[in-house]
C-alpha cells in the first residue's frame, strides 16, 4: 500500500490509553487463540481474528515507530497473551480513545511500513496485516501524512429532510456499502464501493420511475459515510424501509450467489443495550422522545418496537427471496441468513442487508458487472418491494381495526 493512512471505516484520529478495562460495548471481541504476530522474512505478519466486522484503520506515527490500529468498539482482551517476536515489535498497548472506538498500538523496534492490509468477513472476520522493512525518510514521510481528504463526518445540514410518518409513498434508504477511502472488496480493478454506488443509482431510479416509491440514499458518490451516520440518515429521511447493498468476498471455499441478511435476535439484545448507551436519544426512535429517560426504559422501548419490526423484516426477507428466485437469479445455498451487522439495528426500520454476490467468485463479479443483469436484479427488488408494502399495509390496517 502506498498511503500511510489505510482503512476500512473511521473515526477521528486521538491519543489511545493504556492497556486497561475498556469502557465500551465490545460489539467485537478478539479471538486470541486464532490471532498471531509473527516474524515473516524481514517483516512482520498480524493476525486479528475478531467475533465480527467492524470498521477499521490503521496508520504508522513516529517518535518511536508505532503502528496504530483504530477500530469500532474491538474488546481487546487477551491482546497480551500473543507472544511478540522481539526483534521486531517491542511492545503493545491497547484502549479506548472515544467512546466506542479502541485503539491498539503496536510499537516497532524500527521503521516498517504496511505493505498488505486486508479485512477477510463472513458472521466472523480476520484482519490481516503484512508489514516490511522501510527506510528512515520513506517511514517519516508516511507518517508525517494528513488526515485524507473526505475523513470528516458529515454535517447534520447535509443529511435529507425528514419527512411525515404516513404521507406520501413508501421512503425507501438505500445504503450502498463502503465508499471513499473504504472500497470494500477488491478484484480485478473492481471495487466493492463502486459497483455497488452504480447498483443503487440503477435501482434508485428504477423504484422512483416504476415503483412509486421515494428514494434517499445513505451517499450518492464514492465518499465514506460512517456506520451510525448512515442510520442516522435512514431516521432522517423517514425510511419505511432500509436496504444495504455489499458483494463481499471470502478467500477460501465457494460462495456464489446473493444472499439476504436479518439481524440475528442474539444480536438484538446487545444492539438496545449498545444504542441506548452510544447515541443521542433523540436518534433511537422515529417520533419518541427518549432525551429524559434512563437507558433500562429506553432499551425497553426499543424491545417494544423492536418486536414490531422484527415480523415485518422477515416479511421482507421472504419477498426479497422469492422475487430475486421468480427471476431467475442465482442466489446463495443458504440464501437467508442473520448476523448482527450495525446497519441492520435500527429497533423500528425494517432493515435488511443483501450481499448481491461475491467478488471472488468470477461468475458473480461477472455478473456484477453486468447492466443487464444488474437491471434483472434490480427489477427483483422493486417488485419484492412492491409484494412487501402492499402486505404490510394490509396487516397494518387489519390490526388497527381489531383495536377499534
Amino acid at each position: 500500500m502506498s498511503r500511510g493512512w489505510i482503512a476500512g471505516l473511521a473515526a477521528l484520529f486521538l491519543m489511545a490509553t493504556p492497556l486497561a478495562a475498556q469502557d465500551l460495548s465490545a460489539l467485537a471481541r478478539l479471538d486470541p487463540s486464532e490471532s498471531s504476530l509473527k516474524a515473516a522474512g524481514e517483516g512482520v505478519e498480524m493476525t486479528f481474528a475478531l467475533s465480527q466486522p467492524v470498521p477499521w484503520r490503521v496508520r504508522v506515527l513516529d517518535g518511536p515507530p508505532r503502528l496504530v490500529l483504530d477500530m469500532r468498539e474491538v474488546d481487546w482482551t487477551g491482546i497480551n497473551l500473543l507472544p511478540l517476536p522481539q526483534d521486531r515489535l517491542t511492545g503493545l498497548r491497547a484502549g479506548v480513545f472515544r467512546p466506542g472506538w479502541s485503539r491498539l498500538v503496536v510499537e516497532l523496534s524500527g521503521p516498517m511500513l504496511v505493505r498488505q492490509a486486508e479485512m477477510k468477513t463472513g458472521a466472523e472476520a480476520t484482519l490481516h496485516l503484512s508489514l516490511a522493512p522501510a527506510s528512515q525518510a520513506d517511514f517519516a514521510a508516511r507518517a508525517a501524512e494528513p488526515e485524507p481528504a473526505g475523513w470528516a463526518l458529515p454535517k447534520a445540514a447535509d443529511l435529507p429532510k425528514p419527512v411525515m410518518e404516513g404521507s406520501g409513498p413508501l421512503m425507501v434508504v438505500l445504503d450502498p456499502g463502503h465508499g471513499g477511502i473504504d472500497p470494500g472488496a477488491e478484484r480485478e480493478g473492481q471495487t466493492e464501493a463502486r459497483l455497488m454506488l452504480t447498483f443503487a443509482r440503477e435501482l434508485k431510479e428504477l423504484l422512483l420511475r416504476d415503483g412509486g416509491f421515494q428514494v434517499v440514499m445513505t451517499r450518492e458518490q464514492d465518499v465514506f459515510v460512517p456506520l451510525e451516520t448512515r442510520i442516522s440518515i435512514a431516521r432522517s429521511a423517514g425510511a419505511d424501509v432500509f436496504i444495504a447493498l455489499h458483494a463481499d468476498a471470502i478467500a477460501e471455499g465457494e460462495a456464489v450467489g446473493s444472499t439476504i441478511y436479518t439481524l440475528s435476535a442474539e444480536a438484538s439484545d446487545e444492539a438496545s443495550a449498545a444504542l441506548a448507551e452510544r447515541h443521542d436519544r433523540d436518534d433511537l426512535l422515529s417520533g419518541v422522545d427518549l432525551t429524559a429517560q434512563d437507558d433500562l426504559v429506553a432499551e425497553v422501548l426499543m424491545d417494544m418496537a423492536r418486536t414490531e419490526t422484527e415480523p415485518r423484516t422477515e416479511r421482507l426477507a421472504t419477498a426479497l427471496e422469492a422475487s430475486i428466485k421468480a427471476a431467475g437469479l442465482k442466489m446463495h445455498r443458504h440464501p437467508h441468513q442473520k448476523a448482527g451487522f450495525s446497519v441492520l439495528k435500527s429497533p423500528d426500520i425494517p432493515s435488511v442487508l443483501i450481499e448481491l454476490g461475491f467478488m471472488s467468485s468470477t461468475r458473480d463479479l461477472a455478473r456484477l458487472t453486468d447492466p443487464e443483469w444488474r437491471a434483472k436484479m434490480a427489477g427483483a427488488l422493486r417488485d419484492a418491494l412492491v409484494v412487501w408494502a402492499r402486505e404490510d399495509a394490509t396487516i397494518k390496517g387489519a390490526g388497527k381495526g381489531a383495536g377499534q
